[in-house]
């Protein structure tokens, strides 16, 4: 049975379709809502800033669900769905706390001039566009998880070809795949984190404005340096960016600190929700990345890196033996052939 081209099957599509679908409803809501408040909020206020710094995160996070998708699909990685369903339920939760602060965002503007007593009829027209927006999300979630097991089915039968009947082999790429997609949620959620902190609350005059530029590199050199020493499995490289994970907890958790304590949550009063639930996601996730890092670094030097790499194996393992010339025989030749696919 061979396998199906990329995007080649209904539920690809369907799949495919639903995420663009519901990505450019979406933008075109917050687009809108945008437009009006820009007309009557002088977005460069302290509580104002909120806007728009929401507009660009949801921005990123339509674009970054749209690349995981299509990295899924090309792949067939199940584990990579899966997070793509989490993922969107978070946008969903995301989309509905901030219809609160994007409240707190207009009436309480302090430079709304000459619009002030226009801004509750203002926000009137702006709440029903931003509730379009949890709405479709919740809907497009639904059909996603019913497509969802219909490439479940799809792509189960095609672990064989990529890593025989092993039962150890396909356990130690499942936990490199959980790796793998958890180092881009890493990535996401601390690029999302650091927006809002630099662009919404920080003073540039701060010390903590030059702590949080300071972690920017920090964190894309371990990101980086973890997904390729998980891939050539470098011991030495795995081994400093598990440290930095295991160090960078204390970096949230002072951040989280400073968003309650009395000389300093007056600055994040109209981000608090958002930066909390990010602070947290960020710190779990984090702390899954070194424990799950953990197991995958046991599993190096154990016969997967071929795997990891890409690389056609010379030969495959067998159940049984075939002829030269039979079709039994050619399938088997044309396993190497067959481009990486991921652990269900």
């Amino acid at each position: 049975m061979a396998i199906e081209p990329f995007l080649s099957t209904s539920p690809q599509r369907g799949f495919t379709g639903i995420v663009v679908f519901q990505a450019i409803v979406v933008l075109a809501m917050i687009a809108t809502v945008f437009g009006l408040i820009v007309e009557n909020v002088d977005v460069g206020d302290q509580v104002s800033k909120t806007v728009p710094c929401y507009f660009a995160i949801f921005g990123l996070a339509e674009l970054f669900e749209l690349y995981l998708t299509l990295d899924a699909l090309y792949f067939r990685n199940i584990i990579e769905m899966f997070g793509i369903l989490a993922f969107h339920g978070g946008m969903l939760v995301y989309s509905a706390i901030q219809i609160h602060e994007t409240k707190n965002a207009v009436l309480h503007s302090a430079q709304c001039g000459s619009h002030c007593e226009s801004l509750p009829a203002l926000w009137s027209k702006v709440e029903k566009l931003l509730i379009v927006v949890p709405a479709i999300l919740g809907a497009s979630l639904l059909g996603l998880c019913f497509v969802a097991r219909a490439l479940y089915d799809e792509f189960g039968w095609a672990i064989f070809h990529h890593l025989g009947a092993n039962p150890a082999m396909k356990r130690m790429y499942r936990w490199y795949q959980i790796m793998i997609i958890l180092v881009k949620m890493d990535w996401f959620f601390f690029t999302g984190l650091t927006l809002q902190l630099l662009v919404v609350v920080l003073n540039r005059d701060s010390a903590e404005f030059g702590v949080t530029i300071a972690a920017i590199p920090v964190v894309m050199i371990l990101l980086v340096g973890s997904a390729i020493a998980l891939k050539r499995e470098i011991k030495w490289l795995m081994a400093f960016s598990l440290l930095l994970f295991c160090a960078s907890q204390a970096y949230f958790i002072f951040k989280f600190v400073r968003y309650y304590s009395p000389s300093t949550e007056a600055q994040y009063v109209s981000t608090r929700a958002t930066l909390s639930v990010f602070t947290i996601i960020s710190f779990l996730l984090v702390f899954a990345s070194f424990a799950v890092g953990l197991r995958c670094f046991a599993d190096f030097d154990k016969g997967l890196r071929q795997s990891k790499t890409n690389e056609a194996p010379q030969t495959r393992p067998k159940l049984g033996h075939s002829a030269p010339g039979s079709p039994m025989y050619e399938q088997n030749q044309s396993y190497g052939l067959q481009r990486q696919i991921s652990i269900e």
